[in-house]
């Protein structure tokens, strides 16, 4: 039986993103990935918003995905665009990217950091003890693992097969998507329902959204049903042939009720589902990984205790039932009614208001995530400014401390000022200047710490004082016991 510190079963941004993370971390970790290649149809996500960013640039490969993408304004709420443009983060925008590149690209990044694909293999079982997790392959191979991590999308095999219920909405719409080929010339233009046609990316294949009248399916949808789904909206099908790819999404809302069993998780679409409005789901999936990856990494090597896996639920289960929640709210405010639109007009005025757009924006962007850490300064449990900082080697930005996925405890303050020499092989310190505003988005101006903990994920553990008791029960708590001296 071969063996891997973790198996990930499913190889999208999810599984890719984690496998990168705990690569990073030196774990031994593999995936499971039921296709032959990395091949996505078109259907799937097309961006990645600014939180997304920021995280591939704390591992120094955003440029990869900046350099293929485009840089624009893709933030939005109920077809209302939010403008990012006034936000104090370096990447103050989102890219348009559709994720067969962004899949291409993190596959890129995980094979210089060795990561193996079992491809064309699916995970058909497992069985969790004490010590391991026996994962069963569809061609009759066994892979034995300290941890199994479900990252296998909505329909997850890891999730039925743990346990795990996954509470939520049955769909109230059902849509069919599809890159084909036409006849005639089509009527182009978004429909009042939502939906329309417009030109693929090559400029001469056509790409359709339509709804559909039924929302329960029993088979994955054809031309067949293509061409009547636009004769039902348009009278005619315009002799549409010879399809890309055809797929359908609903607005199924769902979320898993715990993103852990025993030495079994949950991440990305394994742990919920929602409807695509507003572009989230692989931005919350690839930001699932992050919070996991380190942490996971850390139990795998005996560094924490088993508990800190906890925290990735505490910590991603709220983000994710607010994405829930916003989804929910937005298919709501985009049917196709005289009171409906009335209600949206309302809203497009609010977010015309300062306020509510950078809420909303923050909300939208992944860059208002805060996570409940206890009261303090407004810094903890919210993502680090990537700060220009100046260093006795020189200028050095935040966020190329963070490429390695280690912990960093930046003193601001007088050098020497903090001995962590107990946490010295799991955390650097280090000496800076920062003669800058803090500003965070939404919250704006904050007062300037004398010192920062910034996890692998690039959120704040601990701010202020060097020498105070908390410090260490932070470093503790997220990294660890002190090493014996």
């Amino acid at each position: 039986m071969n063996g891997h510190a973790v198996v990930i079963a499913g190889g999208g941004p999810t599984g890719l993103m984690l496998a990168g993370e705990l690569a990073l971390a030196g774990v031994d970790a593999a995936i499971v990935e039921r296709r032959a290649s990395q091949e996505v149809d078109g259907s799937r996500a097309g961006g990645l918003h600014a939180r997304s960013i920021e995280v591939l640039d704390q591992r120094g490969i955003a440029d990869r995905f900046l350099s293929e993408g485009q840089a624009m304004q893709i933030a939005g709420f109920a077809r209302v665009p939010l403008d990012i443009s006034d936000f104090p983060t370096r990447h103050n925008y989102g890219l348009a990217l559709w994720q067969s590149h962004i899949e291409r690209l993190l596959v890129g990044w995980v094979g210089e950091l060795g990561v193996p694909i079992y491809r064309g293999h699916e995970v058909t079982g497992f069985a969790q003890d004490d010590t391991g997790v026996d994962v069963a392959l569809s061609d009759g191979r066994s892979l034995r693992a300290a941890y199994l991590v479900g990252c296998d999308g909505g329909r997850s095999l890891i999730r039925k097969a743990v346990g795990i219920a996954f509470p939520g909405w049955n769909p109230s719409g059902s849509w069919i998507i599809a890159e084909v080929e036409m006849e005639e010339e089509p009527e182009f233009g978004i429909r009042r329902e939502g939906g329309g046609i417009g030109r693929a990316s090559d400029g001469v294949r056509i790409r359709v959204v339509l709804t559909e009248q039924v929302t329960e399916h029993t088979s994955e949808p054809t031309l067949q049903d293509l061409s009547e789904a636009l004769i039902v909206a348009y009278g005619t099908d315009w002799g549409v042939h010879s399809p890309t790819w055809i797929s359908r999404f609903t607005d199924m809302t769902r979320q898993a009720a715990s993103y852990r069993e025993g030495r079994v998780l949950l991440a990305g679409d394994a742990a919920h589902v929602h409807p695509p409005q507003g572009g989230q789901g692989l931005n919350l999936g690839v930001q699932d990984a992050v919070n996991l990856g380190w942490k996971l990494a850390q139990v795998v090597k005996g560094v924490s205790p088993d508990s800190l896996l906890d925290t990735y639920h505490a910590e991603r289960h709220p983000v994710a039932a607010r994405v829930l929640r916003n989804t929910m709210a937005q298919t709501a405010l985009l049917r196709p009614d005289d009171r409906i639109e009335a209600a949206r007009d309302i809203i497009s005025e609010l977010l015309g208001m300062d306020e509510p757009r950078k809420r909303f924006a923050a909300m939208m962007s992944g860059l208002g995530i805060h996570y409940d850490l206890g009261e303090g300064h407004p810094l903890l449990g919210r993502r680090m400014p990537d700060l220009d900082l100046v260093t006795a080697n020189g200028p050095l930005r935040v966020y190329t401390l963070l490429h390695d996925a280690r912990p960093v405890l930046l003193n601001l303050g007088a050098p020497g000022g903090c001995d962590i020499t107990p946490w010295a092989d799991r955390v650097r310190l280090i000496d800076a200047k920062y003669a800058g505003v803090w500003e965070l988005p939404v919250l704006g101006a904050v007062t300037a710490p004398t010192a920062v903990l910034i996890r692998p994920d690039g959120y704040v553990a601990c701010v202020g004082d060097l020498t105070r008791p908390g410090l260490a029960d932070a470093l503790t708590t997220w990294f660890g016991p002190p090493t014996a001296a």
